[in-house]
């Protein structure tokens, strides 16, 4: 458990793995402020336990400033911040630019741009820090969707740049999933090739994340690290 009394800022925690972060990082007895996109009802059950959700639109500068504007009435300090809030955006002919445009502010500029702004809300928590959910496809790159993996490779870049700039009072660090959880609407042929990727073989759910967040908030001598949480996928 954090000394700080300071909230962790969660972003994108409608559902999934943010949504499982926030839960268990309430049971464990820290405080949240999280930032959603579509409103659900697992955001009014976060209100319920006593969470402030700010709703966020990513996808441009004005929607990052105004969230940054938002956070900073609700507290003057965080124990942490989680870049959680993802897009997974398809491009298509014509839309390539408008396609890589929202997916560089959500996956890049909404980072750094929250991470600069909130220098000071992180520096008044010891200890402190910053965590990027990026994505292991960034190891290989991706024919099918270039711009979401540039994307992501993005954050990796701005964990090693934070990490230098803001030690050693703000850790900074990243987790690079692969196949944590299927979609309900996956067929059995998409989950058995996908499962025959990694040397482990099965889909382990939120929890793995969960306890790679918790290893980077708990180890004070960590920053400048992604950890790639992929089953063994590398290696096969």
């Amino acid at each position: 458990m954090s000394s700080s009394k300071a909230p962790i800022l969660i972003t994108g925690t409608s559902q999934r793995i943010g949504l499982y972060c926030a839960e268990r990082l309430l049971d464990d007895g820290f405080k949240l402020i999280v930032t959603y996109r579509t409103e659900r009802d697992s955001i009014s059950a976060l209100r319920e336990r006593g969470v402030t959700a700010l709703k966020a639109d990513f996808s441009t500068e004005a929607g990052i400033l105004r969230l940054i504007e938002q956070l900073k009435s609700h507290t003057e300090s965080l124990r942490a911040i989680v870049h959680n809030a993802s897009d997974w955006m398809t491009e298509s002919a014509g839309n390539e630019g408008q396609a890589f445009t929202q997916l560089f502010n959500v996956h890049m500029l909404a980072p750094y741009l929250i991470n600069l702004h909130c220098q000071a809300l992180l520096e008044r928590s010891s200890p402190a820090d910053i965590v990027h959910i990026s994505d292991d496809v960034v190891r290989k790159g991706s024919a099918n969707r270039p711009a979401y993996c540039a994307s992501k490779a993005g954050m990796d870049s701005l964990t090693l740049s934070f990490a230098a700039r803001y030690a050693p009072a703000i850790k900074v660090n990243g987790i690079a999933p692969a196949l944590i959880m299927f979609n309900a609407d996956d067929d059995d042929a998409y989950r058995e090739k996908a499962l025959s990727k990694s040397l482990m073989g099965i889909e382990p759910g939120p929890q793995v994340i969960y306890q790679s967040l918790r290893y980077l908030l708990d180890n004070p001598y960590v920053t400048g690290t992604t950890l790639t949480v992929n089953g063994g996928r590398h290696l096969k």
